[in-house]
Parts: structure tokens; C-alpha cells; sequence
């Protein structure tokens, strides 16, 4: 019992741990000068391969040409594809700061 106690307790700590590890920024022009973000959903079928639905356009959530673009995993997204990468979909949200 202990084991099975100890093994749960270090894969949720496990899960917290690697939600961090899918972040990717990237600053267009001077980055962004508002603060004001905008952020949609990606999602992705045969493990992050093919793009589903709707391409997330970022130059159209800026609307300008200064702009910082997050792309992450967050623990929700994380949740989301625990349950869906039995069937490879996987999803991600893209931030768009102004």
C-alpha cells in the first residue's frame, strides 16, 4: 500500500514538474508594448504531427508588428492530453501578448 502511495505521490509531482519544460517565446519586432494577451487553443492529432481545426494565426491576434508570441502546455493542456494521447491528440495554447 505504502508503495502504490509513494508511486502516485511522485507522478503527480512528476506531471507539476514537466509542465514547464514546453515553453516557447518569441518576441516580433520590439515585443510587446500593452500587455494586454490574447490566447487560443492548438490541437494536434498523431502526436503533435497534424494540426486539427482552425490554424492559430498569431500576426492576426496582434494586430501589429510588435508583439511577443508564448507557446506553452499548461496543466490544464496537460490534463487534456493525458486523457486524449490514447488516440494521439495532444493540445497546446498560444499566447499573444500586444
Amino acid at each position: 500500500m505504502k508503495k502504490s502511495i509513494k508511486g502516485i505521490v511522485l507522478l503527480i509531482c512528476l506531471a507539476f514538474t514537466i509542465s514547464s519544460c514546453y515553453t516557447n517565446t518569441h518576441v516580433v519586432g520590439d515585443g510587446a508594448q500593452t500587455g494586454v494577451a490574447v490566447a487560443k487553443k492548438q490541437w494536434y492529432a498523431v502526436w503533435g504531427l497534424v494540426p486539427i481545426g482552425e490554424e492559430v494565426d498569431t500576426k492576426a491576434m496582434a494586430g501589429k508588428d510588435d508583439y511577443t508570441i508564448t507557446t506553452t502546455h499548461t496543466f490544464v493542456d496537460l490534463v487534456v492530453s493525458f486523457f486524449t494521447r490514447i488516440v494521439s491528440i495532444e493540445v497546446k495554447t498560444v499566447e499573444v501578448q500586444k
